[in-house]
């Protein structure tokens, strides 16, 4: 994409995999899977697995990034492994349910505690008739938009320099835990597990795993931009592996401060669990002040999802399934400027319009769908591609991709089980884009043969 001495080495690539990861669930999601498993034992144990799904899907898409280290992530690996039909479904279901609704929902999430903080500016509030939270989350997510189109080697800075400030308040964080669990004797921590052998039932663990999931979403980051990366067969697995293994160190040293400061009693259920930490470790007072470090942590997260979201559609449209324009670079900032532009425009109209809300929904279905897809890829390109060079060739195979599209399919088919209207739903978004496939796959053919065997990526 750019001159070598501008790519993304491997700190600011391990920091980009943080970044996308850590927002703002690591200080909401543990009070909600204290509802389904009220016991700090328990609860480590199920971050404990979600992480490591998530590092065994970073195995996966390292071997794979390696193998093939171009623009767009798993649309460019399930192109290699199972065609430009089901690649396609991924980029448009990534473009309008996982990028642009998951930018919107971060980017409200912001506005709603920036409110918090001035008061002026809270939900309720309005100008113009439109609410005050709405615009700030619209020029959150343009300010991020203008900052991330300007130039690769700031913007990648910025989020380096954004992720160390959230694992440096992680880190104090955790400090302040230990020494407060010091002080009580870690009394709080009881109970740990179960007595009598009542253990939950796996309904609750299920629950309690997707919860904690959610959490990690967005360690796949940096598969997307791989073409910026320095060195990418090498170092785009190091980043995966190096980032999810930090964040899943951080949230089970944050969910044991959250033990140790926190009854069980007053952690289960409750939604803004890290600030009750903070008041019960610095008093009540100082709580508020919280509400500071996570709108920065939801902020850099924002940031991080409008850098790697984008490249999805640029690697779409630069294969020709997908508007032509958005797969271009800029000439001189030689980063997808307008692809950019393009999934942060369907962010802001789902933020001003409210429809994110219903469209969040339906993100874990078309991830977990496709996270299990291309966990599959993996093994049929060891068949279908086996000259291909392996950088990096991940370890316990079959084992890992096996275990990962299983993990990844039996939460499909819980969530389908559990919540059949919303599964229909999300068929019916997902399926919109056969049709649009067929519109781009005909646009497609109407090239010269030159153009289309040029377009990098293409078959």
């Amino acid at each position: 994409m750019t001159n070598d001495k501008n790519l993304i080495g491997l700190f600011d690539a391990t920091a980009l995999v943080i970044g996308a990861m850590i927002g703002s669930g690591i200080f909401l999601t543990s009070g909600l899977i204290a509802e389904y498993l009220p016991y700090s034992g328990l609860i480590l144990i199920a971050w404990l697995i979600a992480g490591i799904v998530t590092i065994l899907g970073a195995l996966c898409y390292g071997e794979l990034g390696s193998m093939y280290p171009r623009a767009g992530g798993a649309y460019v690996y399930l192109k290699e492994a199972f065609g430009f039909a089901p690649a396609f479904l991924y980029g448009w279901t990534f473009f309008i349910i996982i990028g642009a609704a998951g930018i919107a929902a971060i980017a409200t999430g912001f506005s709603e505690y920036f409110g918090g903080l001035f008061p002026a500016f809270a939900e309720s509030e309005r100008i113009l008739g439109i609410s005050s939270g709405h615009l700030v989350a619209v020029a959150a997510t343009v300010g991020l938009t203008c900052f991330n189109a300007a130039d690769l080697r700031n913007s990648s800075r910025g989020q380096t320099a954004l992720a160390v400030l959230r694992v440096a308040a992680l880190v104090v964080l955790i400090a302040a835990g230990i020494v407060f669990g010091l002080k009580t004797g870690g009394r709080n921590l009881q109970p740990v597990f179960p007595k009598n052998g009542a253990w939950p039932h796996m309904t609750a663990w299920g629950a309690a795993l997707i919860t904690a999931l959610w959490s990690f979403d967005g360690w796949y980051s940096v598969s997307c931009t791989a073409e910026e990366i320095r060195n990418p067969k090498r170092n785009i697995p190091r980043a995966l592996v190096l980032g999810t293994s930090a964040v899943l160190f951080l949230y089970l040293a944050v969910n044991a401060v959250y033990g140790l400061t926190l009854p069980m009693s007053a952690m289960r259920g409750t939604v803004r669990v890290g600030e009750s930490a903070v008041a019960a470790i610095a008093g009540p007072a100082l709580a508020p002040a919280f509400s500071t470090v996570v709108a920065m942590t939801i902020f850099g997260c924002l940031s991080a999802n409008i850098f790697y979201c984008a490249r999805v559609p640029y690697a779409m449209a630069r294969d020709g399934f997908f508007f032509r324009t958005l797969g271009r670079l800029h000439p001189r900032k030689k980063v997808p400027v307008r692809a950019l532009w393009a999934q942060s425009a369907v962010a802001v109209a789902l933020i001003l319009t409210g429809t994110f809300e219903k469209l969040i929904d339906y993100v874990l279905f078309g991830l977990v769908f496709f996270f299990a897809a291309t966990g599959a890829a993996v093994i049929v390109l060891r068949r279908k591609a086996p000259s291909v060079e392996r950088p990096y060739r991940l370890k316990l195979y079959p084992f890992v991709p096996l275990v990962f599209s299983a993990v990844n399919a039996a939460i499909f088919v819980a969530l389908a089980m559990e919540q059949p209207k919303q599964a229909a739903v999300a068929a019916v978004l997902i399926g919109s884009g056969v049709p649009a496939y067929f519109i781009w796959n005909a646009r497609r053919k109407t090239l010269s043969p030159e153009k289309t065997k040029s377009s990098p990526g293409g078959h």
